[in-house]
């Protein structure tokens, strides 16, 4: 019985004796916590306070009255309120026309052109221009008479049969997303050219001798591996589309139908001072946009349930093949712990 013992092979575990660095623990406590403090104070106790908020009657002065879930009917039921959440269909598809050009262009710069380097600094450098000087150049731009119909008239079209563009109901929201299209693409640009040159070049040469043409390249070698980096940004674009602020406030001050869901409540509880109404359509965006993202990363996960180069499913095989291994070297090696060996072993002598 002992020699069988003995034969058998055995594995000890040994006490882990190394003393803990308690000065490398206080260092990342205290990195930690001056941003986790700033967090909590500037973020989620404003965020509580909010949704506590909505809940009441309130003004900036004066006693709370408790409404209870009133605010929340009225969201619902306002005409107004309903009116602006419509409005977030245009930049929605301002958004998928954004991507769409963003890609188009980064597959393009991605890859050696002449002047690639200034054209990358023309697309982003918008997106480096603050949010109001954006929304005065475009105030400015699309005044009767100004920047637009100049250029315009310059190719041949009659100032009298140009729309007033931020008037006119029927384009001033199209107008508006124009704006918002040009200061965002150089991002998506710009994020699109990393994920692509992020590509194995290999692909490349190897789809160009099996006889593929650019486009075949880009579907079954781009898209796939940017589906990350693509996915996010759609995903980003559509849920900031839900809260457009900075070019409908300072371009039209939400006048002529375009006012946003974020303007209007930015007039209800700075101008009517309806600070519990305000609240409640906070928390009413902020669940729209949760459920609005869950959505599309399962839109997208069903859409690229095929799209996989091989990599990921290699990576789960091998992975799952390490965890058998392991499971079966466990199974046969028994495992003493803490110096008990001896012990084991005089007792099955």
């Amino acid at each position: 019985m002992a020699s069988s013992t003995a034969g058998t092979a055995v594995t000890e575990i040994p006490d882990n004796i190394q003393p803990k660095d308690w000065r490398k623990t206080g260092i990342i406590v205290a990195f930690s916590a001056i941003p986790l403090a700033l967090l909590v104070f500037f973020t989620y106790l404003p965020f509580f306070n909010m949704v506590g908020y909505s809940f009441y009657k309130m003004k900036y002065i004066g006693t709370p009255k408790w409404v209870g879930l009133q605010n929340y009917i009225e969201v619902f039921t306002r005409p107004d309120t309903l009116s602006s959440l419509k409005l977030s269909l245009y930049y929605m598809a301002g958004a998928l026309i954004q991507v769409a050009i963003a890609l188009y262009l980064s597959t393009m710069l991605a890859f050696k052109v002449r002047g690639g380097g200034f054209f990358k600094a023309v697309y982003f450098f918008p997106y480096l221009i603050n949010g109001i000087a954006v929304g005065f150049i475009f105030k400015f731009f699309y005044t009767r008479g100004y920047v637009f119909d100049t250029v315009l008239q310059w190719c041949g079209f009659q100032l009298d049969s140009l729309p007033y563009w931020l008037k006119d109901q029927r384009i001033n929201n199209w107008s508006l997303v124009g704006a918002s299209i040009w200061r965002y693409l150089g991002q998506n640009v710009i994020l699109f050219i990393g994920a692509i040159m992020s590509v194995d070049k290999t692909l490349y040469e190897a789809a160009e001798i099996d006889g593929a043409n650019k486009w075949q390249q880009f579907k079954h070698i781009i898209l796939p591996g940017i589906q990350t980096i693509l996915v996010l940004n759609i995903i980003l674009s559509i849920t900031g589309s839900l809260s457009a602020f900075e070019g409908p406030y300072v371009i039209t001050t939400g006048a002529n139908g375009t006012a946003t869901y974020f303007v209007l409540m930015d007039q209800l509880a700075h101008g009517s001072q309806k600070v519990g109404l305000a609240s409640a359509m906070a928390v009413v965006l902020l669940m729209i946009i949760l459920i609005c993202a869950v959505l599309q990363q399962m839109f997208f996960k069903y859409v690229f349930r095929d799209a996989d180069d091989g990599v990921a499913k290699a990576k789960k095989k091998a992975a799952k093949i390490e965890k058998q291994r392991r499971k079966m070297a466990l199974k046969n090696a028994p495992i003493v712990r803490n110096g008990s060996r001896n012990n084991k072993e005089k007792a099955v002598a």
